[in-house]
């Protein structure tokens, strides 16, 4: 607690821990733009030079060798990197946005297409008709009429066109996570960025912190030993003997550091906060669950009256106050480790309050029923005891603590433990059902650690899983030359369960090692938990991080996308429960919203192609547009989850928006609406004996023909959003319907309003006025959807292996690379660089070329050499220059046979390889200096060469320097570069 002492600094900045956080965060991106800028500047003034120069500015120039080992062959690289740059900061679209964008632009387009041909269709029918079958001239008074026609036909090919495009979409995904998100902060979820709500309904791995996560981050008695009674939890006071509870009571309160109290919670709801040493308070805690308090004790024997104390010391385990009493006799309460304590005790208070003799066989007992259990729960056990010394008997020699701390009785001993919060079992419970692998990672102790995860539910007893401390999973995951392998990674993580020991560098690899493993079949969505500073590279990491809202620091809730303001573990289930419904609310009104468009667009399409005149007019078209995008978005997503949704597998990034269900449903309401719609237009006139409402004139009044189409294709649309609800085939549409208040409403809304429409829209509406019989009819034929989607859910979709899906993520290649490295920092610059482009001209480079480079390489490595050997500082700058002796025999083998160019390009495309020497880098005061004087030194270029691809580092050969400080040094400062440039 004080005192004084010396302390050796040992790291300052970055590479103190608080540092190395701050860096894996992603802090101190500004320095490194501004080198950039340096560095592009000094390119650009190289780029001017010759071209054989470009080989050394290249060595000379940090930034080639440790950051763009593949170069554009022009300077075109400069403009990328400013795009790069440009592009980075903005947020990419998330998973589910960038489908839904790739399906309505394809949905457009085939919308686009569709308006065109029906407009020159149109347009070819009428000139034909008029002009070439009727022969009539082209009158210049007639002029106005034509042209009111070509407009008619015009308006007719937008209205497909609006109606095809599914302006919809984004706004339904928008409406659906504001309102998920508005939803989600009921059940004690913050969202803080909007896509994470969604990213959460793919996951698939959750790395948990230990303690304040899975348990309750304080300490507490949860069993004890005492009047010879096993108590597996807290006894009630009236249980204990008087006398035992008195010994317990004063021995507990004074012989606690005064320091440690237990205080009223700061928050409403909070649990008391702990003060001092966690271990004194759980046993402090004992007395309030024993409804004793020890503050009454500790007034009434302040620590000043305290005769004398012996402090808790590691190598003792234990800590012993003496008191005096008024009638000059001494009693010393200890307390400690079970183990050492017993050995010394030579009485135990019996279950009638007396003490009676305690022998080794005695405490061996006790050591196998009663310690042993409770340390293989995960338990710490604490024994308490005390001595007296008789008032009559000479003053004992207090300073001797091993004579006075001994021949003591045993009061109880305790098992204490950091519990596990009630609620977390059930909830990881429910995740491993829904397909999500729960993780524990913690900076506890490998034992303690074993028996919370199974105590959660982590760990199952007789399972095959791994439980590592952390210095052994680096062990595992680090090469000889202790570089991370991604492939070593991957063999550990799928069985990883509980990882201890852990700092928080080895949180984040582990997070990164999962994200960026390609071993499953599924790409890794993994959520992150922690409320700890150390918590927050890993929080950053992940594709989703949860921070503790009550225990978290501030660093944690900054690096997070997600704050459970109850800290409790089972609001994550509550947000993969909404992310997976945003999901589903989605793919429902994309089902509704497509058999829509399929059926309006056909529609119009057909009509006006065989009747010039489409069946629904401009007006009708964008009232059934307004049902099926604005305010189906509303209805649909809106949808409140169900605990059903936790029931399958995550569907993981590739899976496409439109299943072969849905698109089994979408195909066939479509059929239906179809054949109603086309009967009603070409016999409806003789079913309801009215006029026909085709090929009407110009300025014709509206017809019933057509408005009953009219009438009964949006009834069609408003009993199919009801089909709408369900989309993995369930029988029972209508489960549920009255939670969601939003699409009842719509839906009666919407009918309300279109009475009105059919009844008094006239003219503007083209509408006329409809009987009973015939709104029945139409009432009728619309609610048929139901029954005949009755009829569609029997057909298994196996049978239908014709279906395809629809509405496929980007696929990985198409990807642009910022969208895989989130975070800016840990883009690996060579995977940034590797353009399509570039790796099929290395594919293209044929024999010759290759042969030329490899001579030009091995000419112009001398002058390198050369350069080096001059400037000692930019050697020492490339500190992050590895090298890779991996490659040499497999390239070597490849200029062997020159058939196997790939071997090239497969070197090209692993990103792994960084380049690093053996010895430490000693930065130079003026290094920024030195770099910037380089060009200046170069005078001893080669003779020019008559082959263009000469520049080795710029046609992608990279040159791997080779560090080796050798014992003689050609002057005191410079050791001698041997260099090697291989291709």
């Amino acid at each position: 607690m004080e005192g004084s002492g010396r302390m050796v600094v040992t790291a300052v900045g970055i590479n103190s821990q608080t540092g190395i956080i701050f860096t894996l965060l992603g802090a101190g991106g500004e320095e490194e733009e501004k080198k950039d800028e340096k560095k592009k500047e000094k390119k650009n003034k190289k780029q001017d030079g010759a071209i054989e120069n470009r080989n050394k500015a290249k060595a000379q120039d940090g930034a080639a060798m440790e950051m763009q080992p593949l170069k554009s062959e022009e300077g075109g690289d400069g403009d990328e990197k400013d795009k790069k740059k440009a592009n980075l900061p903005k947020k990419e679209k998330s998973v589910l946005q960038g489908k839904l964008t790739k399906l309505a632009v394809q949905i457009g387009k085939a919308g686009l297409l569709m308006s065109a041909i029906t407009v020159i269709i149109l347009v070819l029918y009428f000139v034909i008709d008029t002009f070439w079958v009727q022969k009539r001239p082209w009158l210049a008074e007639c002029t106005p009429i034509y042209i009111q026609y070509f407009v008619k036909f015009f308006i007719i090919g937008v209205t497909v066109l609006v109606v095809a495009v599914p302006e919809g979409l984004p706004l339904a995904v928008t409406i659906s996570l504001a309102y998920s998100v508005k939803k989600m902060m009921k059940d004690n979820n913050l969202v803080r960025h909007l896509d994470a709500c969604e990213t959460m309904g793919n996951a698939t791995a959750i790395c948990s912190d230990k303690t304040g996560t899975l348990t309750m981050n304080r300490m507490t008695v949860v069993q004890a030993y005492i009047n010879e009674k096993h108590y597996k939890k807290v006894p009630e006071p009236e249980a204990i003997p008087p006398n035992i509870l008195s010994y317990l009571v004063t021995g507990i309160s004074v012989n606690c550091a005064y320091t440690s109290k237990i205080l009223p919670p700061e928050k409403e709801g909070g649990l008391p906060r702990h003060v001092g040493n966690k271990t004194e308070c759980a046993l402090l805690g004992f007395l309030l669950d024993l409804k004793r308090d020890y503050q009454d004790v500790r007034n009434e024997i302040p620590e000043e009256a305290l005769y004398k104390v012996y402090t808790f010391n590691s190598v003792r385990k234990s800590m012993s106050t003496v008191l005096k009493n008024s009638d000059g006799s001494y009693r010393i309460f200890s307390k400690g480790a079970s183990e050492i304590i017993l050995k010394k005790c030579f009485k135990i208070l019996s279950a009638n309050g007396e003490a009676k003799v305690f022998r080794p066989r005695d405490r061996d007992d006790i050591v196998k029923t009663v310690i042993e259990p409770m340390a293989s729960e995960g338990l710490r056990t604490i024994c308490l005891a005390f001595r007296d010394f008789p008032a009559g008997e000479p003053e004992p020699e207090w300073d001797n603590e091993n004579d006075i701390v001994t021949g003591l009785t045993c009061i109880a001993v305790v098992g204490i433990e950091d519990p596990v919060r009630p609620e977390v079992p059930d909830a990881i419970k429910k995740c491993q059902r829904a397909g999500i692998t729960v993780r524990m990672v913690t900076g506890d102790n490998i034992n303690t650690a074993r028996a919370i995860a199974t105590k959660c539910g982590i760990l199952h007893p007789g399972e095959d899983f791994l439980c590592l401390e952390g210095k052994d999973f680096n062990r595992r995951i680090r090469n000889e030359k202790g570089e991370i392998e991604q492939e070593r990674i991957d063999k550990i993580w799928p069985k990883l369960r509980v990882l201890a020991r852990s700092s928080p560098t080895d949180k984040h690899t582990l997070v990164k090692g999962i994200i960026d493993s390609t071993v499953s079949d599924q790409r890794q969505v993994v959520a992150v938990t922690g409320d700890g500073t150390n918590d927050g590279p890993a929080l950053k990491k992940a594709d989703v991080g949860f921070a503790m809202g009550i225990a978290g620091t501030d660093v944690a809730k900054e690096a997070s996308d997600i704050i459970l303001t109850d800290d409790n573990f089972t609001s994550i289930v509550k947000a993969v429960m909404w992310g997976r419904n945003v999901y589903d609310s989605i793919s429902k009104f994309l089902q509704f919203q497509l058999t829509v468009n399929v059926v309006a667009v056909i529609v119009a399409f057909t009509g006006a192609c065989i009747t010039q005149d489409s069946p629904l007019k401009a007006v009708q078209m964008l009232w059934v547009n307004l049902i099926m995008d604005t305010l189906a978005s509303l209805a649909l997503a809106t949808e409140p989850p169900t605990e059903s949704l936790l029931l399958r597998k995550p569907y993981g990034r590739n899976k496409p928006l439109i299943s072969r269900t849905m698109m089994k449903n979408i195909l066939g309401h479509a059929f239906y609406q179809l054949v109603v719609v086309f009967t009603l237009l070409f016999a409806g006139e003789k079913f309801f004996d009215i006029d026909s409402g085709r090929n009407a004139p110009l300025h014709a009044p509206p017809s019933e023909h057509y408005t009953i189409v009219f009438n009964t294709f949006v009834l069609m649309q408003l009993f199919n959003e009801i089909n709408a609800r369900k989309i993995h085939g369930e029988r029972n549409v209508f489960e549920g319907i009255f939670n969601n208040a939003i699409f009842c409403t719509i839906v009666l809304g919407t009918f309300v309003v279109q009475i009105i429409i059919v009844q008094f829209g006239g003219k503007p509406f083209s509408c006329s006025e409809l009987s009973i019989e015939q709104w029945l009819w139409s009432i009728f034929l619309g609610m048929g959807t139901l029954l005949w989607g009755q009829l569609i859910s029997t057909i298994p979709t196996s049978r239908l292996k014709f279906l395809k899906e629809a509405g496929h993520g980007t696929q990985k290649e198409e990807i642009p690379e910022e969208e895989l490295a989130e975070d800016v920092e840990e883009i690996d610059h060579a995977e940034r660089e590797l353009r399509r482009g570039q790796i099929l001209w290395f594919r293209g480079l044929n024999r010759i070329q290759t042969q030329m480079d490899v001579v030009n390489a091995f000419q112009s490595g001398s002058s390198i050499q050369g350069a080096l050997r001059r400037q000692p500082s930019i050697a020492s700058q490339h500190h992050d220059i590895r090298v890779v002796n991996a490659f040499r025999s497999s390239l070597y083998e490849g200029l062997e046979k020159p058939e196997s160019r790939s071997s090239i390009h497969n070197f090209m495309t692993h990103p792994e390889f960084r380049i690093e020497d053996s010895e430490p880098h000693i930065p130079l005061i003026d290094d920024t200096d030195a770099e910037d004087d380089a060009p200046t030194k170069r005078n001893s270029s080669p003779p020019p060469s008559p082959n263009k691809n000469n520049n080795a580092v710029d046609s992608g050969i990279y040159l791997t320097i080779e560090m080796n400080k050798s014992a003689t040094s050609s002057s005191p400062g410079s050791p001698l570069h041997s260099l090697e440039t291989s291709l």
